[in-house]
């Protein structure tokens, strides 16, 4: 069977390897490429439909080919952090997503958080995406993040 191309989520164990790079950006091109074909007056700066349907993978593959790096949890251990970053989870509403960063214990995530969470924020903007910076359970901030600018996606 064929390996099909999954961007990292940040719950899985980290996702590296030769050629990891490219797949993420020739993905990336994909998307973008699709966003010019169906989006008749967004062109590239608003989420294609595409994307709608498959929120958490579409934030989390611009996420990695914009440089940041995905949390990870063991192979073993699904609740033990091995790798700081973000973790993009459905939201609570259809269309969004919740994005954190996080990492092991004692590896710095809280403390670069928000800093790291408004940059994700900024990039997610530049191609269509609306982020909400909030404070959750036990003061740890976290993105509500949904498509902007979308006729009918709100």
């Amino acid at each position: 069977m064929e390996n099909v191309f999954e961007p990292a989520t940040g719950d899985g164990p980290l996702v590296t390897g030769p050629g990891r790079d490219a797949e993420v950006r020739t993905a990336f091109e994909g998307l973008l490429g699709i966003r010019r074909v169906t989006n008749a007056t967004g062109g590239e700066s608003v989420p294609a439909s595409w994307e709608l349907n498959r929120t958490v993978r579409a934030v989390s593959l611009a996420l990695e080919a914009n440089g940041f790096p995905p949390s990870a949890v063991a192979a073993d251990d699904d609740t033990r952090r091995t790798a700081t970053g973000y973790r993009v989870r459905p939201g609570e509403r259809a269309r969004t997503v919740y994005v954190e960063w996080l990492g092991p214990p004692g590896g710095g995530a809280a403390q670069e958080e928000e800093s790291r969470l408004k940059a994700c924020a900024e990039v997610l903007a530049g191609l269509g995406w609306e982020g909400l910076l909030y404070r959750g359970p036990r003061k740890r901030r976290f993105l509500e993040v949904e498509p902007g600018g979308v006729p009918g996606a709100g």
